[in-house]
């Protein structure tokens, strides 16, 4: 925890720096928790970045002017690093293996219809269809008969691109997973950079995120749910800008006293607004692009919009505001619900564009023709909305049996992994050298340690947010939560594991929350400091040797059949 964090906790309390001391206070002053003499509010409302340090530069040999200018451009370079590192393991063998894995017999060819009409076509059979589409020469066996799909287009546009630029191959509909699994890992540093005051914690939230087996998975394959999570991600990154921008607006319009410290002010809490807010729209953008990949990209829209609005209270309150949820009725909540919802809704409905243009789009043209008390409405709105319930029935009511579906208590302690793939090669097959056999599996499997972790991590946060009102643990809470919560309302349902890759970030932030309380604040002792970094390296040192000991099942490569068993830490997991 920061100094910084200090100052915004006070802010949010509203605690003053001259109050009495508590008995907790003294006691946390001897692990360096100490206070400050005084608080600007407008620190209090956006707490500075602090100024990035020049001993390890200087520790390397570099001069001070170099040193200086790559302490300043850590904020950029540190998050690059971190992702070049996930953007060449996942790269890696991208290809391999040359097959149709799991689902995306689905997903892998209604992006290759498409670009060629616009919609979903029809396929024969997979069991047909994907050895034509393996074979040399190769045979694509679509018709532009309109094909009943049950997920919105969003996701498959975006498969699409990587099949545009090398073709209906698995190199080419498995790019644009690895794209998004990188960048997504650069807007995380950037993301935890801003939620924690730091750039290491940032790096570290990024790090921890590269070598988490489920996102390294999903990355490589493709299916549409790692998309869901870099729209919601994205989203989350606008919000947090948001917030800092809006506060910035409401600290600049504070008075301040004649020793040059702003002061918090009701007028200025309750009245003034917060001005045009771009990066709202923007993460509204984000959010309709999320739920226009799949439909449970909607519950980020939930949360995230009751999320900004509480962000807007707390900000209200910490300006100055006496009756800050008035303040924020009058003056943001109607502006938050006119810019967060229709801009998610008109941008849901462009990513259908393809199908609206289209002649043959299954169910388009249903209600040409009708009657009723809707007519008034446009037909092809009528017939997507019609199209929609159908897909609607069909999810809520999907129950069929699946050897590796799971029930979302068992997600966080990984209890049934999904295997996308799966083979027996023997000796002499596939570089198999081992006269008892080998396998060769990709399963989409979190690394059991960094998950295992997040479970402590989520008690820490909730302990935070309840006891000591920390706002980002609230907001690291929220996220994880509409990626997770909403799937025990259909535990009925057929649900697979591979859908908690759409809060991984948020178990990424939330290690590295209880990682910065490891490191202590920058206020604490020198002998606090090292132990705690000692205690912060070793468990993010264990968690990536973890990635690597995983490595050959998150990748398919051939192991000795031993080799597998012994990966194999749990019977469910076979």
């Amino acid at each position: 925890m920061t100094s910084e964090t200090v100052a915004e906790e006070r802010a949010e309390t509203g605690t003053g720096a001259q109050a009495e001391p508590s008995a907790w206070a003294r006691r946390l002053r001897r692990f360096g928790y100490a206070e400050s003499a005084r608080t600007d509010t407008r620190e209090r409302l956006v707490p500075p970045f602090p100024e990035p340090g020049t001993r390890v530069w200087q520790m390397l040999g570099l001069g001070p002017a170099l040193s200086l200018r790559l302490a300043r451009w850590s904020g950029w370079l540190g998050p690059i690093l971190v992702s070049l590192f996930a953007g060449v393991i996942r790269f890696w063998h991208l290809g391999s293996p040359r097959d149709v894995v799991f689902d995306e017999t689905y997903y892998a060819k209604d992006a290759w219809a498409l670009l060629q009409y616009g919609y979903e076509g029809t396929w024969p059979d997979g069991k047909v269809s994907n050895p034509e589409i393996l074979a040399h020469p190769q045979v694509i066996p679509l018709s532009n008969v309109g094909g009943y799909v049950v997920h919105p287009p969003t996701g498959k546009w975006i498969i699409a691109v990587g099949e545009w630029m090398f073709g209906l191959n698995p190199f080419g509909w498995r790019f644009m997973m690895a794209v998004l699994g990188t960048l997504s890992v650069l807007m995380l540093c950037r993301i935890g950079r801003r939620l924690f005051r730091s750039t290491a914690l940032g790096c570290i939230a990024g790090l921890l995120m590269s070598v988490d087996g489920l996102q390294y998975v999903m990355s490589r394959i493709a299916l549409l749910d790692l998309v869901i999570m870099f729209f919601a991600l994205a989203a989350f990154g606008c919000l947090l800008i948001d917030r800092d921008w809006s506060r910035a607006r409401l600290a600049a319009a504070l008075p301040v006293d004649e020793d040059g410290f702003a002061r918090p002010d009701d007028t200025v809490g309750s009245r003034t607004g917060m001005g045009w807010r771009p990066w709202r729209i923007a993460a509204a953008v984000m959010l309709g692009l999320a739920a226009s990949s799949k439909w449970n990209g909607l519950y980020f829209l939930a949360f995230f919009t009751i999320l900004t609005v509480l962000w807007d209270v707390g900000s209200r309150r910490v300006a100055g505001a006496r009756r800050p949820r008035l303040a924020v009725l009058r003056k943001d909540l109607g502006w938050s619900l006119l810019t967060m919802l229709p801009t998610a809704l008109v941008t849901y409905l462009l990513t259908w564009t393809g199908w609206f243009m289209s002649s043959n789009g299954y169910g388009r043209h249903w209600a040409d023709g009708r009657g009723g008390t809707w007519s008034w409405i446009p037909a092809p709105l009528r017939s997507l909305w019609h199209y929609e319930y159908q897909v609607y029935q069909f999810n809520v009511n999907l129950h069929a049996s699946h050897p590796y579906q799971s029930n979302p208590w068992s997600w966080l302690v990984l209890g049934r992994p999904v295997s996308y793939y799966f083979e027996s090669p023997k000796y002499g097959q596939d570089g198999c050298r081992t006269a008892s056999g080998c396998s060769r599996e990709i399963l989409a499997l979190g690394t059991p340690l960094l998950w295992w972790a997040a479970c402590f991590a989520l008690v820490y946060l909730l302990y935070r947010w309840i006891a000591r009102r920390d706002w980002r643990a609230g907001a690291i809470l929220c996220a994880a939560g509409a990626g997770y919560l909403p799937w025990f309302h259909y535990q009925d349902r057929t649900i697979f594991y591979f859908y908690a890759v759409a809060f991984v970030p948020y178990l990424c932030l939330a290690v590295t929350m209880m990682i910065g309380a490891f490191l202590g604040p920058r206020e604490a002792t020198e002998s606090r400091r090292m132990w705690g970094a000692v205690g912060a390296g070793t468990l993010v040192l264990l968690i990536v040797w973890n990635f690597i000991y995983f490595f050959p099942i998150y990748t398919g490569m051939t192991i000795p059949y031993h080799s597998w068993q012994a990966r194999m830490w749990l019977d469910s997991w076979i």
